[in-house]
C-alpha cells in the first residue's frame, strides 16, 4: 500500500470515529461549536472516501479515450474535495454559528464536550502526525511551504491542511465551550462555531488554489525540466534543444515534448536509434517520465 494511501485511510477511520462521538455530544448538550465540529468531521470523512475513489479511478489504465490515462482524476477530486471543505464544512459551520449568536442555548452537561473534544484530539493528532511523517518523506530537502507549491501528488498535503484545521478548529470548540461555562455568556458557543467555518473556508481556499494548477496542467518541477534539457545536450548527436515542454498526467506520470536540433551529418537509419536512446535515457533518470516526444527542427533565428 502506498504512504499516500495509508495517510487517507488513517484519516477516514479517524474522522469517522471522531464524527460519531461529536454528533452525539452535541445532541446531549446542546453545544453549536460541538455540532461543527461534527459536521467538519463528518465532511472530513467524506473527503477521504473521495481522495480513495479518485486514487483507484486514476490508476485505471489508458485507452482510446483517454489515451494518457486518468491520472489527473486525483487532481479532479483533490479541488472537489476543496470544494467541499467551503461549501458545506465552512457553509454549514458559519450558519451554525450566526444562528446560536442570535439565539443562545444553555450547554447541558458540558464535561461531556470536554471529554469528546480530548479524544477528538488524541484521534486527530494520531491522523494528522501520520501525515505529517508522509508529508516529510515526500517532500525530501524542500520547505513546507515550496513542498506545497512544487508537489504533484495532493493527496498527502490535502489530508495534512485537513487534520491541521480540525486541530486548531477543536481548540476553538473547547475555548468556546469552556468561556460559555464560565463567563455565562452564551454567544461564545456560537463564536467558535463561525471561527471554525472561517478556518476551514481559509484551508478551502488555500487547496483550491494549490490543486486548480494541476488540474489545468502543471509542468515537471524545474530539476526534471532542467535534467531534460542536460541529457539531450549530452548526446553528441543533438546540437541544440529548442525546448522542453512537460506536463503532470498525474502525481506518476509526466509528459515530455521536447524539440531539438540533430547534427546534419545524422543519417536517418541513425536518427531513430538517437531518439530511442534519448527515451531511453530520460525514463531512467526520471521513472515518472512515462511518454517522450521528439522534434527535429532547427533552432529559431536571433532577430538583429
Amino acid at each position: 500500500m502506498s504512504g499516500s494511501k495509508k495517510v487517507v485511510i488513517a484519516a477516514l477511520i479517524g474522522n469517522a470515529l471522531i464524527a460519531v462521538t461529536k454528533f452525539f455530544a452535541a445532541a446531549l448538550t446542546g453545544s453549536a461549536a460541538m455540532m461543527s465540529e461534527g459536521i467538519h468531521s463528518l465532511v472530513d470523512t467524506g473527503n477521504e472516501v473521495l481522495l480513495l475513489h479518485g486514487m483507484k479511478k486514476a490508476r485505471q489504465p489508458a485507452d482510446e479515450r483517454f489515451p494518457f490515462g486518468h491520472g489527473k482524476e486525483i487532481y479532479f477530486w483533490s479541488f472537489a474535495v476543496a470544494i467541499l471543505i467551503f461549501a458545506l464544512g465552512a457553509g454549514i459551520s458559519l450558519y451554525e454559528g450566526f444562528l446560536h449568536i442570535r439565539h443562545p442555548e444553555a450547554i447541558e452537561n458540558p464535561i461531556i464536550n470536554y471529554v469528546v473534544l480530548g479524544l477528538a484530539f488524541l484521534f486527530e493528532g494520531a491522523a494528522w502526525l501520520v501525515a505529517l511523517k508522509e508529508f516529510r518523506r515526500a517532500k525530501g530537502d524542500w520547505g513546507y511551504i515550496e513542498a506545497v507549491a512544487r508537489g504533484k501528488d495532493p493527496t498527502t498535503f490535502v489530508v495534512l491542511f485537513e487534520d491541521s484545521a480540525a486541530l486548531l478548529g477543536l481548540m476553538v470548540a473547547f475555548l468556546g465551550v469552556i468561556l460559555s461555562q464560565t463567563t455565562g455568556l452564551l454567544w461564545f458557543d456560537g463564536l467558535a462555531s463561525m471561527l471554525i467555518g472561517v478556518i476551514l473556508a481559509l484551508t478551502a481556499v488555500w487547496l483550491a488554489r494549490e490543486t486548480k494548477g494541476l488540474l489545468i496542467g502543471e509542468s515537471a518541477n524545474a530539476r526534471v525540466v532542467a535534467d531534460i534539457r542536460r541529457a539531450a545536450l549530452s548526446m553528441p548527436s543533438i546540437e541544440a534543444v529548442n525546448e522542453v515542454l512537460t506536463m503532470h498526467m498525474g502525481p506518476d506520470f509526466i509528459l515530455v515534448n521536447i524539440s531539438v536540433k540533430f547534427s546534419p551529418r545524422l543519417g536517418a537509419a541513425r536518427l531513430e536509434t538517437v531518439i530511442a536512446e534519448l527515451d531511453r535515457s530520460l525514463k531512467q533518470q526520471h521513472p515518472r517520465i512515462k511518454r517522450v516526444f521528439v522534434e527535429a527542427e532547427a533552432p529559431p533565428l536571433e532577430v538583429a
